[in-house]
């Protein structure tokens, strides 16, 4: 197999089985290495207590339990304890970002130019 200095020793009948002994431990750290890169995607995932809530939306208690009543924040109740979803509460954050002023003018603007839209001097009047 490879020697330390990354060369290439041949591979003699004779040593075939410490080579293949050699790659099976290689492969093994290999998928080792792959598995723990996995974990932390894992944990991304995990449930937040209202404790780990109000550190993570810097809210009270009291608040995150009136917005949970409202249904402002997305939560699962099991039994008396609530829970939390990190990637539903970020997007929960992004979704209740404020409009600015260029938004709105964007918006108006794009009403104004659809078909949708007709400016009262040439709609017909209605006779009956």
């Amino acid at each position: 197999m490879e020697d330390s200095a990354n060369e290439i020793t041949p591979i003699t009948f004779d040593s075939l089985p410490a080579a293949m002994a050699q790659l099976i431990e290689a492969v093994s750290r290999i998928e080792q290495l792959l598995t723990e890169e996995r974990l932390p995607t894992k944990a991304e995932e995990k449930m937040l207590n209202i404790t780990e809530a109000t550190v993570f939306l810097r809210l009270t208690k009291s608040t995150i339990y009136s917005k949970v009543c409202r249904g402002e924040i997305p939560a699962f109740k099991t039994g008396r304890r609530l829970y939390f979803d990190k990637q539903e509460l970020t997007g929960w954050i992004k979704s209740s970002r404020k409009t600015t002023n260029e938004d709105i003018r964007a918006k108006a603007e794009r009403f104004l130019s659809s078909s949708k839209f007709m400016p009262a001097t040439k709609r017909r009047a209605h006779r009956y």
